[in-house]
């Protein structure tokens, strides 16, 4: 079991930056893809980013180029740099390690351990 903590989250304005962060422990995630992910009041939990083992970064349409997410396998870290947030990127924002390759990065079920999540509010 990888036990995760995101951090970085709370408020900021359209047009500013914020930097999202996962802290894994328990185990190195350095052979694991890992994910993002967003839940919005009222709303279904969606995928928004992903980062494979190699440091290939996979991006929701949403949000490409704007958002872009990296990791840090030395610190057993992985983080999300969101730029230019618009009101609709408001979401509680959770990171995710998938353990067992091949069922997909941008469904939830590929994945097997989840952070509690950090809130994210944008305002314009």
């Amino acid at each position: 079991q990888v036990q995760l903590v995101e951090s970085g989250g709370g408020s900021v304005q359209t047009g500013g930056s914020l930097r999202l962060s996962c802290a894994a422990s328990g185990r190195a995630i350095t052979s694991y893809a890992m994910g993002w992910f967003r839940q919005a009041p009222g709303k279904e939990r969606e995928f928004v980013a992903a980062v494979g083992w190699s440091g290939a970064p996979y991006i929701t349409s949403s949000v490409k180029g704007r958002f872009t997410t990296s990791r840090d396998n030395v610190k057993n870290t992985v983080a999300m740099q969101m730029n230019s947030p618009k009101p609709e990127d408001t979401a509680v924002y959770y990171c995710a390690v998938d353990l067992y390759p091949g069922r997909g990065w941008s469904s939830g079920t590929g994945y097997d351990d989840w952070g509690q999540g950090t809130q994210v509010t944008v305002s314009s």
